[in-house]
């Protein structure tokens, strides 16, 4: 029988706390470079993204965790922080290697095609986040995700305009790789990790739900209903609690 891959025994915390962990991580590097690259002017700058060139090739792995300005990565953090933790809560299983895909993809995408320059900044890994996050719930046939997919476009339905050339100084062909590559991983993985929601399975007379269904859907009235019925079974079974008694000897009588 099919079985749901949202896993209802994590608990929320857990995929929070994953969730954090995870972003404050990248986070907590691209402020480290930043960082140590004002503070001792190392020029890290300059091994951005240098589309076609050989000799920068290393660009594709180092550009992410490079920034102009304060600005620079301060906005990206925001954005960062939102995006990449939905990702590793809702789809828990498979974020860290869309994750991946996504970083690597979308950064030799921008190497191919992008026109020239040097490139820098996480921005690129943001629109792939965005991308993946709100393809990935409209692919599905869940309600939930599809939720997510809508928070993601309220939120931030305006990076769109930004994908197109219209601020010189913006790697507009970096956003473009990193859509692209999220609604292309989106596609691929989207009979992967959550699964669509799940009807409930005709079931014979008095047969109890599946475990895996109930406990994916706790709030059902009919799982409600079994979880009494098994809890009064269980006291039923269980019989009179019993009770210990201690015989006390008998007072004498005395006479007046």
């Amino acid at each position: 029988m099919l079985q749901p891959r949202w896993n209802p025994a994590v608990l929320d915390k857990n995929r929070l706390f994953y969730a954090l962990w995870t972003t404050g991580l990248f986070l907590l590097l691209i402020w480290g470079v930043y960082g140590i690259n004002e503070v001792y002017g190392m020029n890290w700058r300059r091994l951005g993204n240098h589309p076609r060139e050989w000799n920068h090739v290393g660009g594709v792995f180092t550009y992410p965790f490079l920034h102009g300005d304060l600005d620079h990565i301060w906005n990206n953090t925001i954005t960062f922080f939102t995006l990449n933790s939905l990702l590793f809560y809702f789809y828990r299983s498979i974020a860290l290697r869309t994750w991946a895909a996504l970083f690597l993809i979308s950064g030799f995408g921008l190497w191919i095609f992008a026109k020239g320059g040097n490139h820098i900044g996480a921005s690129g890994i943001n629109y792939g986040l965005a991308a993946f996050l709100f393809a990935s719930g409209i692919f599905r046939k869940s309600q939930l995700l599809l939720r997510v997919a809508l928070v993601v476009a309220f939120l931030y339905g305006g990076m769109v305009w930004w994908m197109l050339p219209i601020d010189e100084h913006i790697s507009w062909e970096g956003h473009i790789a990193g859509a692209a590559t999220g609604v292309l991983l989106a596609w691929w993985a989207r009979n992967k990790g959550p699964l669509s929601d799940l009807n409930l399975p005709e079931l014979e007379p008095n047969e109890r739900l599946p475990e895996w269904w109930a406990a994916a859907h706790p709030n059902h009235p009919d799982v409600i209903e079994q979880r009494a019925n098994e809890n009064s079974t269980h006291a039923t079974e269980e019989g009179p609690t019993s009770v210990a008694y201690t015989l006390l000897p008998k007072a004498k009588k005395t006479d007046d």
